[in-house]
């Protein structure tokens, strides 16, 4: 790469790394673990919608969009946090979704089952 080339890029790295939301400090690292509580989320799209817990997923759902809210009013904004906790979100309501349509089409098979 030329000199002004290479001194841009080494300009953008430099920056990225030294962001108030960058590699260094807890608000990057926290959304990038948080991505496995999608992914499990996921899997969990697998598994027969009676063996999901109404609970855990409305946890799942009710943190996940309230902490949208939460990473776009601190200082930095954190578009990253943002982002994992909407699909944790998401995950959380398709779930729901799942576990409604179940009992809505399989009541017999909810007969003396709690939410």
């Amino acid at each position: 790469m030329s000199g002004v080339a290479a001194s841009a890029g080494a300009s953008k790295l430099s920056s990225f790394m030294n962001h108030p939301a960058g590699p260094k400090t807890v608000f990057f690292w926290a959304p990038m673990m948080k991505w496995c509580l999608v992914a499990a989320g996921l899997k969990d799209m697998s598994r027969p919608a009676d063996k999901l817990s109404v609970s855990q997923n409305i946890a799942l759902a009710a943190t996940g969009f309230i902490w949208v809210r939460y990473s776009l009013v601190i200082t930095p904004i954190n578009y990253s946090l943002a982002a994992v906790n909407f699909f944790v979100g998401s995950t959380g309501l398709s779930q729901l979704a799942r576990i409604a349509h179940y009992r809505y089409t399989n009541p017999q098979a909810t007969e003396g089952v709690k939410a």
